[in-house]
This record gives C-alpha cells, sequence and structure tokens, in this order.
C-alpha cells in the first residue's frame, strides 16, 4: 500500500468486540453477503442504489461536501501478510505494508511478543517488522482500487478479521467499496459511519442491516431498484420486475412490502 497506517484511540479488544466477533457494541458478525450499507431518507431505493457507486460522489474536497468516515470489518479474508507470524488471538494494529520484488515488507504494532523482526520496545507495546510472499488482493488493496485510500488496518487472528478505517467523499460509494470487501473475504461488515456534515445540516447518515432481509428479499428490491422501480416517475412496473425475477406480482410485492418494513424500522429506529 505505501502508506502509514493510523488506528484509532480504542484498544484490540474494542475494536473487534470483547467477544472476538467484530464490533465493540458486540452485534454478531455479518453471514454471507448480509452486510449493512449506508442509507439517506431515500429509505430502500437509496440503501440499495449505494452499491452502484457514483463518479460525481469521488470529487472530494469541494466545499460543502459532506464526507463520511467508514469503518469495515471483513471476516475470513485474505490471509494477511502479518498473519502468519501472529499466535491466535493477537491483533496487530497500525499495520503498513510496501511491496518489494515478490514480496510484501509490513510494520505494524502490537501489544505482545511475535515472532518477527523487533523494531521498537516500549514495554507494553512493540512494533515489528516482518517480510512475506505477496499474498492475493487483500481488503485494502481491493478499497485502494476504486481510488479510496485506506487510512487505518487492523489484523486479528483467531478468529480472523480485518478492519479497516477510511473517508469517502459521500455516503455514494459505500456499495462499491462493501462490494469489492466481499470478493476478499466470506462477508463484510459495516461497523461505524460518520458524517462530517458539510454545507447541509440536515445530513444523518444511519446504517441499515442487510442482514435482516432474506435472500428473496434482497433480490426483489435489489432487481427493483436496477429496473427503475423506485424512479419517479418509474421506469418499471411490478409486473415488470416480477416477470425479471421469475415470481408472481402478488409475490413480488409482498417481498418488497416486508423488506421496506424491515429497512423503515432501522431507518426511525423502530
Amino acid at each position: 500500500m505505501g502508506r502509514r497506517s493510523r488506528s484509532s484511540d480504542s484498544g484490540p479488544a474494542d475494536r473487534f468486540g470483547s467477544s472476538g466477533t467484530a464490533g465493540a457494541d458486540g452485534a454478531p458478525d455479518a453471514v454471507g453477503s448480509g452486510a449493512p450499507v449506508a442509507a439517506s431518507d431515500g429509505g430502500v431505493a437509496d440503501a440499495e442504489a449505494a452499491r452502484s457507486g457514483s463518479d460525481g460522489s469521488r470529487a472530494a474536497g469541494r466545499p460543502g461536501t459532506a464526507g463520511v468516515r467508514v469503518e469495515v470489518v471483513v471476516r475470513d479474508p485474505t490471509p494477511a501478510p502479518v498473519a502468519a507470524v501472529l499466535p491466535p488471538g493477537a491483533v496487530a494494529e497500525d499495520v503498513d505494508r510496501i511491496r518489494v520484488d515478490d514480496g510484501v515488507v509490513s510494520q505494524f504494532r502490537a501489544d505482545r511478543a511475535v515472532d518477527a523482526e523487533l523494531v521498537f520496545d516500549g514495554g507494553d507495546e512493540f512494533v515489528y517488522r516482518c517480510r512475506s510472499r505477496a499474498p492475493g488482493q487483500f481488503p485494502a488493496d481491493a478499497v485502494e482500487s476504486l481510488g479510496y485510500p485506506v487510512s487505518s488496518v487492523t489484523v486479528r487472528t483467531a478468529p480472523d478479521r480485518v478492519r479497516l478505517g477510511l473517508s469517502l467523499p459521500a455516503a455514494d460509494p459505500l456499495g462499491d467499496v462493501i462490494d469489492a470487501l466481499e470478493a476478499t473475504g466470506e462477508s463484510a461488515r459495516l461497523e461505524r459511519l460518520t458524517s462530517s456534515g458539510g454545507a447541509d445540516s440536515r445530513s444523518d447518515p444511519v446504517v441499515v442491516d442487510r442482514g435482516r432481509l432474506t435472500d428473496r428479499q434482497r433480490e426483489v428490491v435489489r432487481t427493483a431498484q436496477r429496473l427503475g422501480y423506485f424512479e419517479h416517475p418509474r421506469e418499471a412496473s411490478a409486473t415488470e420486475v416480477a416477470d425479471a425475477i421469475g415470481i408472481a406480482r402478488a409475490t413480488f410485492s409482498e417481498h418488497l412490502a416486508a423488506a421496506q418494513r424491515r429497512v423503515f424500522e432501522d431507518l426511525v429506529g423502530g
């Protein structure tokens, strides 16, 4: 990655949850593709539209633009270069790595002794360096290939987790980020989304947990969004969406209503 990572002020246990699962709030890890996405007041349409990304949203730094700070945990990711030197249950923070020839040189901070080159010994904090073979696409690589630098990387073993911190110009590209991360592990879960506010003080991003939806409900919402069912005026009717999925119109309506009910419970705190 060729950049210096920075971590938050929370300790390793807080950053991954005291029980070893992702999330300091005790929330369980995402299962399958049930990673949450950011949504605005637009409800289901915005929740699914976030996965399509927006070229215009990548113009960071414009006056009045409300950016977001994101933390995502990837479950069972492509093995991190530092994972091989970490004992089970260990956490490596401030992970920074640089590709050199056919390998990777990593430097990281740990709270215990590990089998790697010791760079700094602070008594209760250690900084190590190790070299390993270049792995496949690591979660941070996947995000940075989209043009969004990753500012912090934390790696945990047994269970294997990677926590990434990054900033986005808006919530719109979050869908692309989640898609890219899911391709590098078993699942990706949005743990925190913080808005910088910007000119529009009404901005109030929330997290909609798609894990609450069934596979069929996610398919219905995704297909409806893709065909323009949520546009105004509508670009596709309920019958057309149902036909595209291969279900009856009434079945489509039932699944959509159930999905909307669950999503809006998250949006309004129900």
